[in-house]
């Protein structure tokens, strides 16, 4: 007797941005949700942050000097933050089409560490990046700089000629406070700065990839550490 495989769940409707979100996000690239995570879960995040810390043993793949990590993507409050209404809506303009969540993982840049260069995750593929933060953050403790989309652009124009690197003196240094959600898109210039002050600054980093990359990026999830379930698929709400 065969067996039917069971049906996919429908796909999540994602409502839509604000106008006045939606205009910072398209001329920006990026835009900072400021207290997005309920004051009631902001502890059992950090709990789980600090429980998911272990030794360099438990990645797959060597993870970064100077940072933190924490393996977070099996705690049922870290899930729901990632379902913030006002987190996918953000996701879903900046994508345009049904994505679904790639990746979670904690991350905390150690004393005197964390420094990036500017850089861009996306590497030509459409996928949103996002920093919940868990603690206050800024210039001091490892905060996140990003060069905003008009003046990102106009380098990468340039740089299709003379190979110029993100020009650093057009980063914009992001601070705020624990509950604060930064998203951007993964190909914008951005790049974490040193903690200069040994103040915690924990934080989830996550990733919405449109669900057409989604075989590209289910090959390698093993090296990622991803454990969770990925299979849900956001669709961005169209009116009629």
């Amino acid at each position: 007797m065969s067996l039917t495989p069971p049906l996919a769940p429908p796909p999540t409707k994602v409502e839509p941005l604000s106008a006045e979100h939606a205009a910072s996000l398209d001329r920006d690239g990026y835009l900072l949700l400021r207290g997005a995570v309920p004051v009631a879960w902001r502890d059992a995040l950090r709990a789980a942050f600090d429980a998911g810390v272990g030794t360099g043993e438990q990645w797959a793949a060597p993870r970064g000097a100077g940072w933190r990590h924490a393996l977070v993507d099996l705690d049922s409050t870290v899930q729901r933050t990632c379902r913030l209404p006002s987190l996918l809506a953000v996701g879903a303009r900046l994508l345009g089409s049904p994505f679904y969540l790639a990746q979670v993982e904690g991350r905390e840049p150690l004393k005197d560490g964390g420094h990036q260069p500017l850089h861009r995750d996306g590497a030509g593929k459409k996928a949103v990046a996002a920093l919940i933060f868990l603690d206050a953050y800024g210039p001091d403790n490892g905060a996140t700089r990003v060069i905003p989309r008009h003046l990102d652009q106009a380098q990468l124009d340039r740089a299709q000629v003379d190979q110029a690197e993100p020009d650093e003196t057009c980063s914009l240094i992001i601070a705020g406070e624990a509950g604060d959600i930064l998203v951007f898109d993964a190909d914008l210039a951005h790049g974490a700065t040193c903690n200069r002050s040994g103040t915690r600054r924990r934080s989830l980093l996550l990733n919405f990839i449109e669900d057409s990359n989604r075989a590209t990026m289910e090959a390698c999830r093993a090296i990622r550490n991803v454990r969770m379930d990925t299979s849900e698929v956001f669709v961005p709400w169209k009116s009629g």
